[in-house]
């Protein structure tokens, strides 16, 4: 426990300020941050180690796909300083290291407990706090409750007949097995062509016997153009890192891969003026390609000039015709995180690598020793499935989450309602619950570090707010709740991100609906969270302990709501 003195509630359970849920970048800025405030935490992480994603997801090949500089904390000068990257591209066990290297350099650990699940969060209306339990029997009491779960942390393993008897290995790239995983000699199948496929095809293909990869849906690739980063590329960097963090700040995305952008559309340039900004983008490498022109993803006729180019370039690359077609997409270029890797393309000219369509000829079943897809039976002896992971809040469904309604975070969900939060962050019915990074904030399609640290200074901020007027609860009302995801709809309506299935678009497995989670427009989305504080928290109703006090006692004797003495926030 750090040194905020743990607390005994009078049900006997340890009692503290703040419980945040996950150990990853946002769950150990969180920690630093309100511990700044003077405020208690305890932290929990089902894993053994710090990390979240990069602690997870160490399949062969994994690389962060924002650049080193950019990708990392920016609270302390002295850690921007100090750090040196080796890579413009950092490779996961260069990422996981320096996260480990944060959650000891500011002794982060003391407030973390490994290896822990939490089971449920359920809002007690008689005291006002969440009490939280987890699957090692611990039950703890706090006044705020932070949700640092991550946006991309439930990984999806496809339900197919017959996975049980398969006799062979089998691996997920986002459950990754810490030991070193050989393949040797073996006929490999892997399935799922996005990011983590991509990256590590290459490096599979090179040690299996026979490598077959089962690819449903093409993605947009460009190389990443990795090389090693030199002292004195860093010193111009760290000479003024506040000014390159602030410029990047100002990006659509939060990041400097989109400057320069092109202002004007691609129809206005010739087509060998589009095919000589496409091909300066395809050899800088990384997302530069998507900022070739600023219509690409508003668009359709410019994003078919984007989208003619990189088949190209897969026609050139690749030697078998068959082959070169079935990898060029037939969905709009970026509506699918773009993906990047190193040698993908040529990957495929190997003669121990085939591909097989399963878009029309789905994946039917495992046998003890194979696959049976694309129309064939393919003998494998371990499958890799780079499927991805479940949408944004799928980590959070899977908690017990309980307001003060009682009523499951989950079922709020079902039906018509699409997993919406104020700001990306609060949700009605869940006073002093927060989430990072939620739907409705920029998150993945942003530079995740910089999203989070926004995201846990604001929190942190309103937090302090409550503590320092002597109130007790915040909550989101619902109809801010309503508009802001009217907004979250608007600025997405006009582009092309809901021209295929992604991680960035979900399906009401009810209704059939669409919805886009994340906000579009980094800057204005960090505008639009310090108006919201600066109005005095516009949006939120605040109250006192009294009136929780007050409101329980009613709802035990009548069974209905109590007056509250809210401090109304226009």
């Amino acid at each position: 426990m750090h040194d905020s003195a743990k607390l005994e509630s009078a049900k006997g359970m340890e009692q503290v300020d703040v419980v945040i849920v996950g150990a990853g970048i946002a769950g150990l800025y969180a920690t630093y941050r309100l511990r700044k405030l003077g405020l208690s935490v305890r932290v929990y992480e089902a894993g053994s180690g710090v990390g979240g994603t990069w602690f997870w997801n160490r399949y062969p090949g994994a690389r962060c796909d924002i650049e080193s500089m950019e990708y990392s904390y920016q609270f302390s000068e002295e850690l921007q300083q100090e750090w040196v990257w080796s890579e413009r591209y950092a490779a996961q066990p260069e990422v996981l290291s320096y996260l480990n290297h944060v959650a000891d350099r500011f002794d982060l650990r003391s407030d973390i407990v490994f290896y822990t699940k939490v089971l449920s969060a359920k809002m007690d209306n008689a005291s006002g706090l969440w009490v939280i339990k987890t699957n090692r029997g611990n039950r703890i009491e706090a006044q705020f409750c932070i949700m640092a779960t991550g946006a991309v942390s439930s990984p999806r393993i496809p339900d197919i007949t017959g996975l049980d008897r398969f006799d062979g290995e089998v691996f997920h790239t986002a459950k990754w097995p810490k030991k070193e995983v050989s393949f040797t000699g073996k006929n490999v199948g892997i399935i799922g062509t996005g990011t983590s496929g991509i990256q590590c095809i290459p490096i599979i293909a090179k040690d299996a016997e026979h490598l077959t990869v089962f690819q449903r849906t093409a993605n947009y690739y460009v190389p990443i153009r990795n090389y090693p980063l030199d002292a004195e590329s860093q010193a111009k960097i760290k000479i003024d890192y506040r000014a390159f963090r602030q410029r990047n700040q100002q990006m659509p995305y939060g990041y400097s891969a989109g400057d320069p952008m092109n202002k004007g559309s691609a129809l206005d340039r010739t087509p060998e003026e589009q095919d000589a900004e496409y091909e300066w983008r395809w050899q800088q490498g990384g997302f530069y390609f998507l900022a070739a022109f600023e219509d690409l993803l508003r668009n359709p006729k410019s994003n078919a000039t984007a989208a003619d180019f990189l088949c190209r370039k897969i026609r050139s690359i690749v030697d078998d015709p068959e082959t070169s077609e079935m990898l060029c997409p037939k969905i709009a270029f970026g509506c699918k995180r773009l993906s990047m890797g190193t040698d993908y393309y040529e990957t495929f000219n190997r003669p121990n690598v085939s591909l097989v369509d399963i878009s029309d000829n789905p994946i039917t079943e495992f046998t003890t020793n194979s696959l049976r897809a694309g129309g064939g039976n393919h003998q494998l002896d371990c499958v890799v499935f780079a499927t991805g992971f479940f949408d944004m809040v799928d980590a959070l469904r899977r908690i017990d989450i309980r307001g003060r309604s009682g009523k499951r975070l989950s079922d709020r969900w079902e039906g018509n309602r699409n997993p919406t939060m104020y700001l990306g962050m609060v949700i009605p019915d869940f006073p002093n619950l927060f989430v990072v990074s939620g739907p409705g904030s920029p998150s993945i399609t942003s530079n995740m570090v910089q999203s989070i640290e926004q995201n846990v200074d604001w929190i942190a901020e309103c937090i302090d707010y409550v503590r320092s007027k002597n109130l007790h609860q915040v909550e989101a009302k619902p109809e801010a709740e309503k508009q802001w995801a009217d907004q979250v709809d608007r600025l997405a309506a006009g582009t092309l991100y809901h021209a295929c299935n992604s991680r960035y678009v979900g399906d009401s497995t009810n209704n059939g609906s669409r919805y886009f989670m994340p906000y579009l427009g980094y800057p204005d989305y960090v505008n639009r969270c310090n108006e919201v504080a600066a109005n005095g928290y516009s949006g939120f109703n605040m109250s006192c302990r009294s009136a929780v006090e007050l409101r329980s006692r009613s709802e035990r004797t009548d069974g209905k709501p109590g007056q509250q003495q809210k401090l109304q926030r226009a």
